[in-house]
């Protein structure tokens, strides 16, 4: 009886008649939980793949791409997963190091991202750059530099997020090395008595700031253009350090135990697409990898003036030292 299963569908194919939906190959991705929110660009990605695609995707939300990296390092080739989008140039050393990824495949040559970008293995969607987001109405003179906010009263607070957990978090333990070197333990001291809260991930965090529980939060220069654009709130701002910002670029991977990896690569390609670019910076509030020119709201400024430069080899084989630096600091 089973084996009729293939004639009636390639009956069906051959009229022209749509499979059952349960024929429909779903592609799991595993993702962050404000890629997936109804403001967030999961939803409309979702939408526009689908409809060319004859596929289901299926996310799967954790707290930060941090931990859906752990989550399939635990599961190892068992996992469900066939990519993860959420990684990041911070964190892709030691995800590429697990061995559980396969090259995107993707042409790279019509990114706009400031710097050339030619991963084999991880696939870029958007880029920003950290930096503390204030209230203009509270705060007339943000701090300057991390030396200017250290010197601040101890009841001025800031959010931050943790580096194990969130890349935020990792991504402020590299900045400040980076700007720092050696006097890092200096400026995490000086930071230990403004910090309200170390969340575990990002939107927890933020949102502390937005009910106003903190003066400043961990976040990106491209934050107020959410509260601009969104909510036609123009009284929020990032403060520009002079020491420079870093550049965090979020990326995507396909899985080697994934049963539809050329599935995931068109998902790739699709979110790297003019029609994929174009939902990034009002759904993830990221500046996208490719130009769109008009497109893009004006409420996003321009990048930093001075961005520090980060070498992947270098965070790899630094970031768990520089992170255990910061919290022996914070005891």
């Amino acid at each position: 009886m089973h084996r009729l299963v293939p004639l009636v569908l390639a009956a069906l194919l051959a009229l022209g008649l749509p499979a059952a939906a349960e024929d429909r190959p779903t592609l799991t991705i595993y993702t962050y939980d404000s890629f997936v929110a109804e403001w967030g660009p999961g939803p409309a990605l979702k939408a526009g793949f689908e409809a060319q695609c004859a596929c289901t995707i299926d996310y799967v939300a954790s707290q930060d791409g941090i931990a859906a990296l752990r989550r399939v390092q635990l599961e190892g080739a068992t996992t469900k997963a066939d990519l993860i989008v959420g990684l990041d140039n911070f964190i892709a050393g030691e995800a590429r190091a697990t061995g559980l990824f396969a090259p995107h495949g993707l042409s790279l040559e019509g990114l706009a991202l400031p710097a050339p970008w030619t991963d084999p293995d991880f696939a870029p969607y958007d880029h920003g750059y950290f930096a503390f987001v204030y209230r203009t109405a509270e705060i007339a003179a943000p701090p300057a530099t991390f030396e200017e906010l250290i010197a601040l009263p101890d009841d001025f607070k800031i959010v931050i997020m943790d580096p194990r957990s969130s890349t935020p978090g990792l991504g402020l333990v590299v900045w400040i090395k980076q700007a720092y070197g050696d006097r890092a333990t200096e400026i995490w001291s000086g930071l230990k008595p403004h910090i309200l809260t170390m969340s575990k991930g990002w939107s927890e965090g933020y949102d502390l700031f937005l009910k106003g529980e903190a003066d400043m939060a961990l976040s990106y220069t491209t934050s107020p253009a959410f509260h601009a654009v969104y909510e036609n709130n123009p009284g929020y701002a990032a403060a520009a350090f002079a020491e420079g910002h870093i550049q965090q670029v979020e990326v995507s991977g396909v899985l080697k135990s994934s049963p539809n990896q050329r599935l995931a690569r068109d998902f790739l390609a699709y979110v790297a697409s003019a029609e994929g670019q174009k939902t990034i910076p009002t759904t993830n509030w990221m500046f996208p990898v490719i130009d769109i020119g008009d497109e893009l709201p004006a409420a996003f400024g321009t990048p930093p003036v001075k961005v520090l430069p980060v070498d992947e080899a270098t965070v790899t084989a630094g970031r768990e030292a520089w992170i255990e630096e910061a919290f022996a600091a914070l005891r």
